[in-house]
């Protein structure tokens, strides 16, 4: 008689744990923030090195020169390009995703350049000089030419409300930059103001961080919960009102705080082109179509794209530098004909 034993059973599967694809480009996004602040604020026109940056953050009260240069200008400096980029970053995802346009960005649709021509009203007729008021003539130029664009897009006659409202904001845009010009170039105490704010830079700007970080961090903080409604919306407003979400509500409160967004970055620094448009898309091919990931993508690819464009602006002369919104057009305009040859763009 053969006795057999007992199958032994099998030790249970251990399930394995798999970080989402979002959440692993994230942490490389957010390392690549710290990389390039730390760049930030150690390069430039008088190089420091790391370990002088450790002692001055150390000894906070030091005279030496260094340590005035960190603190007056490149910390503030830094941080004020890292949010500005942020802001620019999150405007631009929002309004690709409320417009599902894969080419909308506060420059290409004119919201930018509204705020602008605001800014210039107030400086040439009611003799703004200070960062506030520029603030909220940006905010109302932002609104006013972003209902703009949506009113002539939505209404244009060409077979698609996406090169509607391209066309609409790039015409508007046009105009506004011309008006800008011819009343600037009108007033000279004007040209001298408003000379090197409106090309869009960081240079001299170290002193509003202080004034444009509570407006920009707060709409930064009411937009990272619009991912999940942005997947809602972009599966259709029929799906989105069966899944009880309130599309025209929902619509208004994120157009709100992209154009929240764009005022305080337009107000900081100037118009700064494309910054809106390159980060998103970035987001979207790193970290896919969830706007839960792309949203705080786009921020921390924008934070990097407008900072990484502000040293390469310091370091590629010898003497001198050049604006931060000159360097993100000339690494913008590439991308958005490659973008626009594409036959199937980033799905938003």
């Amino acid at each position: 008689m053969t006795i057999t034993s007992p199958p032994v059973a099998s030790p249970p599967a251990v399930a394995r744990t798999r970080f989402p694809r979002g959440a692993v480009c994230l942490l490389l996004a957010a390392l690549a923030v710290v990389v390039t602040l730390t760049a930030s604020i150690r390069l430039g026109a008088r190089d420091i090195s790391t370990l002088e940056i450790v002692r001055i953050l150390l000894h906070p009260g030091g005279e030496s020169y260094n340590a005035q240069v960190l603190w007056t200008e490149r910390i503030p400096r830094s941080l004020l390009g890292l949010l500005v980029g942020a802001a620019l970053g999150a405007s631009g995802l929002i309004m690709q995703a409320l417009t599902m346009n894969p080419l909308a960005e506060p420059g290409i649709l004119g919201i930018e350049q509204g705020a602008a021509m605001f800014v210039v009203l107030g400086v040439v007729f009611l003799g703004v000089a200070d960062l506030q008021g520029y603030f909220w003539l940006a905010l109302l130029g932002s609104a006013v030419s972003a209902a703009l664009v949506y009113l002539i897009g939505t209404r244009t006659n060409t077979g698609s409300s996406t090169i509607g409202l391209v066309l609409a904001g790039v015409s508007l845009a046009a105009m506004m930059s011309a008006l800008i010009t011819l009343m600037v170039v009108r007033d000279t105490a004007a040209f001298s103001h408003l000379r090197f704010w409106s090309v869009g830079q960081l240079t001299g700007r170290a002193s509003v961080l202080g004034e444009t970080w509570p407006f920009a961090v707060t709409g930064l903080l009411f937009a990272l919960p619009f991912g999940r409604t942005l997947n809602i919306l972009s599966l259709g407003d029929d799906t989105a009102r069966s899944l009880g979400v309130p599309v025209e509500r929902a619509r208004l409160a994120a157009a709100a705080v992209a154009v929240l967004l764009c005022a305080a970055a337009t107000a900081a620094t100037g118009p700064v082109a494309f910054v809106g448009l390159v980060a998103p898309h970035c987001a979207r091919m790193l970290a896919g179509p969830d706007h839960r990931w792309t949203l705080p993508m786009s921020m921390a690819l924008g934070a990097v794209l407008l900072t990484g464009a502000d040293i390469a602006g310091r370091l590629v002369l010898d003497h001198g530098e050049i604006q931060v919104g000159v360097m993100t057009a000339a690494i913008g305009t590439p991308f958005f004909v490659w973008l626009a040859r594409r036959r199937n763009l980033v799905r938003v």
